[in-house]
C-alpha cells in the first residue's frame, strides 16, 4: 500500500532533470570543485535499490546529493527525507523526490519506515539519508547515527547500503572544496537485528569519514576524480585585473591561487 502523500507519485520526472542542472550550477558557482575519492562509487548490483547513508556537515548536503545523483547513479530515481515543517515551507521539493518526516517520536519513525520501504520496493531507486539527523562537524566522533537507516535495512535486506562521507574544506583557493568518499556496500543478513546493524553502519561510515579526512588534510586533488569543476580565481575587480595583466604580458592566465598540474 502506498503511504499518504506518496513521494513516488508526487515526484515529477520532468522537473527532476531541471533541478539537477540547477544544483550542479549552484555547486559550480560556490565551490572550487566537487570531487570524489578514487576509485569512486563501488560496484553495485543494478537490479537492487540503493540507500546511501551519510554524515551531515552542512546545509549544502541535499544540494550535493541532487547534483551527483544523475552523474553517479544514472537511471535511478532519487528520494530523500526532510523535516516535515521544512517541506511545508518549500512544497515544490516534493516534486523532486523529497518527502517530509515528522520529529514526533514513534509516529514519525513509523511514517518514515513506511515511506522508505515503499520507495525501495523497486530496484531503480536510490534513497539518500543524512543518517546523523542533525548538522555535525565532519570530524566529530562518534557519529551517533539515528536508528532509522538500520531499522529500514532490517526490514529490507535486499537494499544495497552504501556509506558516503562528505566534507567542505578550504584548501588554497577562495572557494571551498566539496569532497566525497564512498565505502564498500553493507551486506545485510535477513535475520540481523537493527541494533547490530546500527553498530555496523556507524563503523562503516566512521571508516569512510576517516579516510576522507586523511585525504582532505593532504590537499592532493590527484587522489580524487573531479565530478564538477567549479569557480576559479579571486573574481571581482582583482580577478579582472589579473586577467588583463596576463593578456598584456602575453602569458596564459592561470586563475587558481596555486596552479596545479
Amino acid at each position: 500500500m502506498s503511504p499518504p502523500n506518496d513521494p513516488v507519485a508526487r515526484r515529477s520526472p520532468r522537473m527532476v532533470p531541471f533541478f539537477e542542472r540547477v544544483m550542479r550550477g549552484q555547486v559550480a558557482r560556490n565551490f572550487r570543485a566537487l570531487r570524489v575519492v578514487k576509485p569512486g562509487l563501488p560496484n553495485l548490483v543494478p537490479d537492487r535499490p540503493v540507500m546511501v547513508f551519510t554524515n551531515h556537515p552542512s546545509w549544502w548536503d541535499p544540494a550535493v546529493f541532487m547534483a551527483v545523483t544523475g552523474l553517479l547513479f544514472p537511471g535511478r530515481a532519487g528520494f530523500g527525507p526532510i523535516e516535515a515543517e521544512m517541506l511545508k515551507r518549500y512544497p515544490f521539493m516534493a516534486r523532486i523526490g523529497v518527502f517530509g518526516v515528522r520529529q514526533d517520536g514513534p509516529r514519525g519513525a513509523a511514517h518514515f519506515l513506511r515511506t522508505a520501504r515503499h520507495i525501495v520496493s523497486e530496484p531503480d531507486r536510490i534513497l539518500w539519508i543524512t543518517a546523523q539527523g542533525r548538522f555535525a562537524d565532519p570530524r566529530e566522533r562518534p557519529l551517533a547515527l539515528r536508528p532509522g537507516a538500520a531499522h529500514l535495512l532490517g526490514r529490507c535486506p535486499h537494499v544495497q547500503a552504501v556509506p558516503m562521507a562528505i566534507e567542505y574544506p578550504f584548501w588554497t583557493e577562495r572557494r571551498p572544496e566539496a569532497l566525497l568518499a564512498f565505502g564498500p556496500p553493507i551486506d545485510v543478513a535477513p535475520s540481523e537485528r537493527p541494533a547490530a546493524l546500527a553498530g555496523r553502519l556507524e563503523t562503516a561510515l566512521i571508516d569512510t569519514a576517516d579516510a576522507l579526512a586523511t585525504r582532505a588534510i593532504a590537499r592532493d586533488p590527484g587522489v580524487f576524480d573531479t565530478l564538477i569543476d567549479g569557480s576559479r580565481g579571486t573574481g571581482g575587480v582583482y580577478g579582472q585585473w589579473q586577467r588583463l595583466r596576463d593578456r598584456l604580458a602575453g602569458r596564459q592566465h592561470m586563475p587558481d591561487h596555486e596552479p596545479r598540474p
